[in-house]
């Protein structure tokens, strides 16, 4: 009797307004007290909203494993030495960045929503199938989500589709490989599509931050370009252009999709509001007395509006220079694309994290277009892009190589600092058959100083070092592990 009084009371305790608003911290118990908690869809909810909230808590963590190990950012006297480690690819497996254990978390309250949420329609009359099948379908999008990054980070980890039966019973799986992983997300994806939201929550914070039918397309298209299935991507991409509530933000607006967020631009982004209690990382790390992290060498050229006619992207808006010399990342600390106007007060911390938005849909269109040799089309896109951030149009060579390339500094353009470099970096690097290795090599060497570039580039021959290791905790927890053999020392 305790037991349930103590459930009852922590849910009445937890629930009431449910959106992505609410960063609640609940854990789905088990064994018995599972039997005990899951009663109603408020309690279905609970758990779901407590995956977009651990979510949402690694944007610092998703800041650095798209950013560190490309070419965009320069860390400062008070960088993090783990950090400055995986910069200078001096990678070992008792690194924490090498912790999975954030995405395993999230991993776990997925798997007992969607494992839960039809049990619940039993005890809770009012439970409809449309109501479970949603926030299923919320939570596959979330999994799916997990083991796109966890692919792309670490290639092969363990694939885990059912919740522990107690908290006090570890999963000792295998890793999977990539291609294991990837089918079953994108089977997940496909079957659960038409289930997920048409963007019909009352509130813009819900429609952009919880899984949507365009947030699917978004992470099916994302997918199908990282594995190279081009006529996939245009499919899924189709899909969202179909979408008449998505747009390019205007030039003059384009600062907007940053502050205040959840712009027309946006497919899906986590949600912050300080007020809340709900506090982002990225401020810390990019603001300008921080010292932790700013705009690198090569990212100052090619933001420069002297060179590159950058005004709506460049100096004041992307990085802003705060002395001589002296830049700072603007996006997340900005209020303005003035390069002055700084956040202040509870929106210092209250900045979004964006994972998908229209213009990089786009663009992964232009991608798979160039590579199916659709130039013309491939080149209108990159062009409505440039146009949007006010910079002359470009003409290209029609080869896949000065189309990747240009797109590549395209998507540096628009999307520094947003997470994506080092995978977009990556992606090409594994095209055909690793053809592009030595372009990747050349990029991220390219600012390291003389002395370094030789061990740096060494080190980024071996394409299984791309990939960070098994952190040797978990090594030292799950002996059916297999480390890394780059790094298995």
């Amino acid at each position: 009797m305790k037991m349930k009084i103590k459930y009852f009371l922590l849910t009445l305790l937890l629930l009431g307004q449910l959106s992505c608003n609410d960063v609640l911290q609940i854990f789905p118990p088990d064994g018995v007290v599972s039997e005990e908690f899951w009663k109603t869809r408020q309690d279905v909810e609970a758990v779901l909203m407590a995956a977009y909230g651990s979510f949402a808590k690694m944007d610092a963590n998703l800041f650095l494993q798209g950013e560190l190990r490309g070419d965009l950012i320069t860390g400062g006297s008070s960088q993090d030495q783990e950090q400055q480690k995986i910069m200078e690819a001096n990678i070992y497996p008792d690194n924490s960045l090498c912790n999975w254990g954030a995405f395993y978390e999230i991993i776990k309250n997925c798997n007992e929503v969607i494992k839960n949420a039809p049990l619940v329609q039993d005890s809770d009359d009012t439970f409809t199938d449309f109501q479970a099948q949603g926030l299923a379908a919320e939570a596959y999008f979330l999994r799916s989500l997990c083991y796109f990054y966890l692919v792309r980070i670490f290639h092969e980890v363990p694939l885990i589709l059912e919740p522990s039966e107690s908290d006090n019973v570890d999963f000792y799986q295998p890793k999977s490989s990539e291609s294991e992983i990837l089918n079953q997300i994108v089977n997940d994806l496909k079957a659960n599509r038409d289930f997920a939201p048409s963007s019909n929550f009352p509130n813009v914070e819900d429609n952009k931050g919880r899984a949507s039918k365009a947030g699917y397309d978004a992470l099916l298209a994302d997918i199908a370009l990282w594995r190279f299935n081009y006529d996939e991507v245009l499919e899924h991409v189709q899909k969202i252009e179909a979408n008449e509530e998505l747009f390019l933000m205007p030039d003059a607006y384009w600062f907007e999709i940053f502050y205040p967020g959840n712009s027309l631009e946006s497919i899906f982004e986590f949600q912050f509001d300080n007020n809340l209690n709900q506090v982002n990382g990225t401020y810390n790390l990019t603001r300008e007395n921080s010292n932790q992290y700013r705009p690198s060498q090569a990212a100052i050229v090619m933001f420069d509006i002297l060179e590159s006619g950058e005004f709506i992207r460049g100096v004041g808006a992307t990085i802003s220079e705060v002395g001589e010399n002296d830049y700072v990342i603007w996006k997340y600390v900005g209020r303005f694309s003035d390069g002055r106007s700084s956040r202040t007060g509870s929106d210092q911390n209250s900045c979004n994290w964006i994972v998908y938005r229209f213009a990089e849909v786009l663009l992964m269109k232009a991608e798979a277009l160039s590579q199916l040799g659709r130039y013309d089309e491939a080149l209108e896109i990159i062009n409505t892009i440039r146009e949007r951030a006010n910079v002359p149009p470009r003409s290209l060579a029609y080869n896949p190589i000065a189309f990747e390339d240009a797109i590549l500094e395209e998507k540096a353009l628009e999307f520094a600092y947003e997470g994506k470099r080092w995978f977009d970096l990556l992606r090409m690097g594994r095209r055909n058959n690793y053809s592009r290795k030595s372009k990747l090599i050349e990029i991220i060497v390219r600012d390291v100083p003389s002395a370094q570039k030789r061990v740096l580039a060494s080190k980024l021959t071996n394409p299984l070092g791309w990939y960070l290791p098994v952190y040797d905790q978990e090594m030292e927890r799950n002996k059916n592990l297999i480390q890394n053999p780059y790094y298995d020392f």
